[in-house]
């Protein structure tokens, strides 16, 4: 067992909202702590049933006032038996009716019973202090929540399972291993000690699990953060048809009057699992006219702040040298695009994506490209876990640079020295896991969590 955080006490119970505040049929109240459910079962209409109660079974009736006999709320109770519970610790789930005072009332009476307000992450915490899972695995639940993809969902759901932990225990083996072979040599005075090979092939294979690790990186905060793309260009190369039909809706307005987008328009969309902001923005050009003057400055503004731009060209008038000097200032941002080739059928200019908003034909192609600059290659390996946090992938770095001083300097300094590389990098992954982690590192991630989880 972990020596509990000063900002969270672990003798007491407590109690929280779990789900969001405001009107809803249904309302979800978590509890947790030594003595919950006894400290509980004077408020309820059947105490010797909630008492008796074996982890895991429902209970109907009704919260009560002790003193008034008065009713608060109509519930069912899900009583959870530690250590087989969420936290470890006996728990009891309040389901009640939606209403926010009725919430309230029983929020109000848990404080007279004696249950504290819980901290946000607080019930996450009591998981990881009584074991039942690893920091990676508590650093999941809340990318779960936080995921705005089903691919992002995904993702926080396979750390929860445990795949980034069994990972990070495959080269935590290797390097134990490691470290044993050193302390043979360094258990024996100088020259006595027997003829064992260094463990480069064990450090290697543990150096090449934390770059997979790492090279998921970016794949991970692009699936959790997401990306924005613009789409600029000319006036009506089709910049508003292609943001349309990216939405699969009639959003920007489409005509054949030049400048009828004189502002941005914004909205999120799920790319292939990664959450993308799209903007439909002004066409760029000179104007006379103020309100497309301004748009046309806001336009280059948000292009500049894009992670990707698609800039249409349109086929049907060819490309300009104004779209030739747009293109070059953006470099790499740019994913460059030969738009209405069902105007102007035939090959588009070298590096230019055939496209018609129109049929639609290359779409498909476009949206593939997009994803693939915004990972700046190829997905990871279905089977590979994807880390997102930069905490984990800082530890990483650091454990991969104590590895790599380990096969630079092995078998050409003292073992006395070699070896405190690879403590170095156990100490580490250690810290990934939760296993030596700092109780400031502890509370400023569990203080990210929401109420009641």
């Amino acid at each position: 067992m972990k020596a509990a955080l000063s900002a969270y006490s672990t003798d007491d119970c407590i109690a929280a909202l779990a789900t969001p505040w405001g009107r809803s049929a249904l309302a979800v109240i978590r509890t947790s702590g030594p003595g919950a459910v006894e400290l509980l079962a004077p408020a309820f209409s059947r105490p010797r049933k909630l008492r008796d109660a074996a982890g895991g079974g429902m209970i109907h009736g009704f919260l009560m006032d002790p003193a008034s006999g008065e009713k608060v709320d109509e519930v069912v109770l899900g009583v959870f038996r530690g250590p087989k519970s969420y936290t470890g610790e006996d728990s009891v789930e309040i389901f009640c009716h939606g209403s926010p005072p009725g919430i309230d009332g029983i929020l109000g009476l848990l404080r007279g019973l004696g249950f504290r307000p819980a901290e946000p992450g607080e019930f996450t915490f009591r998981a990881f202090f009584h074991g039942r899972m690893d920091l990676t695995r508590a650093e999941a639940v809340t990318e779960i929540v936080a995921a705005e993809t089903r691919k992002a969902h995904s993702l926080a759901l396979h750390r929860l399972a445990g795949t980034l932990a069994a990972r990070i225990d495959e080269a935590k083996a290797l390097l134990i291993r490691a470290r044993a072979a050193v302390e043979i040599g360094l258990d024996y005075p100088e020259g006595e000690a027997p003829e064992v090979p260094l463990p480069l092939e064990e450090t290697a294979r543990a150096a090449e699990v934390l770059r997979r690790l790492l090279a998921t990186y970016r794949e991970g905060l692009l699936h959790r953060d997401g990306a924005r793309v613009a789409l600029a260009g000319r006036t009506n190369a089709g910049k508003s048809s292609l943001f349309n039909l990216f939405l699969r809706e009639e959003r920007s307005i489409v005509s054949e009057e030049p400048g009828t987008t004189r502002d941005y328009i914004e909205s999120r969309l799920d790319l292939g699992g990664v959450p993308v902001l799209l903007y439909d923005t002004a066409g760029l050009r000179d104007s006379s006219d103020p309100a497309e003057t301004e748009g046309v400055r806001r336009a280059r503004t948000l292009i500049d702040g894009a992670a990707l731009v698609v800039y249409l060209v349109d086929a049907a008038f060819g490309e300009t040298r104004e779209d030739r000097e747009a293109l070059d200032d953006l470099g790499p941002r740019a994913l460059a695009v030969w738009n209405k080739i069902d105007l102007a059928p035939g090959p588009a200019p070298e590096g230019r994506l055939r496209l018609s908003t129109r049929t639609g034909e290359g779409f498909p192609e476009l949206a593939a490209e997009i994803l693939r600059r915004l990972r700046g290659g190829e997905a990871p390996a279905g089977d590979e876990p994807v880390i997102d946090s930069a905490r984990q992938k800082t530890l990483l770095e650091r454990g991969l640079r104590a590895l790599e001083r380990f096969q630079a300097r092995a078998g050409r300094l003292p073992l006395d020295v070699v070896g405190e590389d690879l403590a170095e990098a156990l100490r580490v992954l250690g810290e990934i896991t939760g296993e030596t982690t700092s109780d400031e590192v502890l509370a400023q991630m569990f203080s990210r969590f929401c109420l009641g989880k």
